[in-house]
């Protein structure tokens, strides 16, 4: 689809490049975060419900993380074929299917009363939410052209998902207090009524000919989901079992073996599930990377300092989810002046800086102790809630530059699947980290906060290591354009010379 085939969003006519936007694009645009806000809160809005579920239901610190994982590994392991089927069934037809899907797994989670079925029907959610997102970022992403309109549009969209995953933890105070199930089930009308409106609100796109459609790549789709499950099963057992132990040993070679399927099918299969020439963006993988590092660091910040506040220190489930409550207030103020800041100085300046302050808000908290303190807390939320307003619409609209609008699905599905592994990778390393030392025999605060430390040091250097990442690529944009001008000057200098040659042959 080209830039001017608009005919996802709008009506005939009306033009999505003009600077004034219609009523009905508005709308369109509106649902569309509403669905990818949905997405983002339920990734977090179980946090501060998570030590209700483990003595409702009777969980183990290891068994309660695929309650968060379950979700995010369905997410992630099928956004690839979710960007896949966006592209050649139609991006409307994908949403609103996927979108009624979620709805239902949202109120049968709320539910259920076995964990293992929690786990369950938190992963056909996060596989639902797989085909929300590509869907709509790619309806976004081939409505808009390149430049200030994307930008404002990709500004406001991500801006809602940066919202709903900060503000999925201050929700989910207020709904434990009532019960934890409340957690699982709001999300159940408020999908339906978004499904409902976008019904109306966004018009058909026609899906690809089945002649040209070729195949879906399920191979890939089960390679690609088999080998992030094994390597996060792998990370969460082996400090139970060893990592040493042939099982662990076994479980992480199958995981490489899986992932190397996947390359060789991407390589040999005719319709590919990523068509790997596009990883040769640096600046793509650098928001790939920089996004994955960015949200499990926040996932798994988000894990423990709610177990540390509300098991270690006894607060309340309303009283933690208020201390989060000035992150996301941030990132709802900065989703107005993102946009011209992004124009202003540049995806890769603002991307440094947001991960700067991230770093930073890590940092800061690491000077926590055994008991709270608002000195500690309150800037540390602050820097986090500045970090991720800057850093998330920074790194979405890097990774869509420059690429054409028929593989726009494709690499909104690889953007969501580096966050969502991201953050089942980086959880299941914090839990295993927590496991290492002594976290589920810790008797004391003093021993529970030993455990739970190395987990705020590895999350800081993560964050701060996806600061360099993003650094090296503004350094090397910057060394581009001194090269470009470098460039402009000597052929200024050669049409001089030549000039002056011309006339003295004269």
């Amino acid at each position: 689809m080209s830039h001017s085939d608009t005919s996802t969003t709008l009506r005939p006519g009306e033009s999505a490049s003009s600077g004034r936007w219609p009523l009905r694009l508005w709308g369109a645009l509106i649902v569309l975060c509403g669905a990818l806000f949905l997405d983002a809160l339920d990734t977090s809005m179980v946090g501060v419900a998570l030590p209700s579920i483990r003595e409702s239901l009777h969980l183990s610190t290891s068994s309660l993380q695929w309650v968060v994982s379950g979700y995010v590994l369905g997410y992630g392991g099928f956004l690839l074929l979710g960007g896949r089927a966006a592209d050649l069934l139609g991006r409307r037809r994908v949403f609103l299917t996927a979108l009624a899907v979620f709805a239902v797994a949202s109120l049968l989670s709320g539910l259920v009363d076995d964990g293992s079925l929690l786990i369950a029907t938190r992963f056909v959610k996060g596989i639902s939410a797989a085909f929300t997102a590509p869907a709509g970022l790619s309806i976004i992403t081939t409505t808009f052209a390149e430049g200030p309109d994307r930008n404002r549009a990709l500004s406001i969209y991500t801006t809602c998902g940066a919202a709903g995953f900060s503000l999925g933890l201050v929700l989910s105070g207020l709904l434990t207090e009532a019960g934890w199930r409340w957690t699982l089930l709001v999300p159940a009308p408020v999908a339906a009524l978004i499904l409902v409106i976008g019904a109306k609100l966004i018009h058909r796109d026609q899906p690809v000919a089945k002649e040209d459609r070729g195949g879906y790549d399920i191979l890939g789709a089960v390679t690609s989901t088999g080998s992030v499950l094994l390597l996060v099963f792998g990370i969460v057992r082996a400090p139970q079992i060893g990592w040493l132990a042939p099982v662990t040993i076994g479980t992480f070679v199958a995981a490489a073996a899986l992932a190397a399927g996947f390359v060789v099918t991407e390589l040999r299969v005719a319709n590919p599930l990523v068509r790997l020439g596009v990883l040769r963006s640096p600046s793509l993988i650098r928001a790939l990377i920089g996004g994955g590092l960015m949200f499990g660091g926040y996932a798994s910040f988000q894990f423990v300092v709610t177990q540390y506040l509300q098991t270690l220190s006894k607060w309340s489930a309303l009283h933690t989810a208020l201390a989060f409550l000035p992150a996301g207030l941030i990132v709802l103020v900065a989703s107005f002046k993102i946009a011209d800041v992004l124009n202003k100085y540049g995806t890769a300046r603002v991307g440094v800086a947001g991960f700067a302050a991230l770093s930073l808000g890590y940092l800061q908290f690491l000077r926590i102790g055994s008991t709270p303190s608002w000195w500690v807390i309150l800037p540390s939320i602050v820097l986090l809630g500045l970090g991720f307003g800057l850093a998330f619409p920074a790194i979405n609209v890097q990774a869509a530059s420059g690429i054409a609008d028929e593989e726009q699905g494709l690499v909104s599905g690889l953007l969501n699947t580096a966050l969502q592994v991201g953050i089942t990778v980086v959880l299941a390393a914090s839990t295993a980290i927590i496991a290492a030392n002594g976290g589920n025999a810790a008797q004391s605060n003093a021993q529970v906060l030993a455990s739970y430390r190395p987990v705020l040091v590895f999350v800081a250097v993560a964050t701060v290591g996806g600061l360099l990442i993003l650094a090296g690529g503004l350094f090397r944009s910057r060394r581009t354009a001194v090269e470009s001008t470098l460039a402009e000057e000597l052929e200024d200098e050669l049409d001089v010379l030549v000039l002056r040659e011309q006339d003295l042959m004269v």
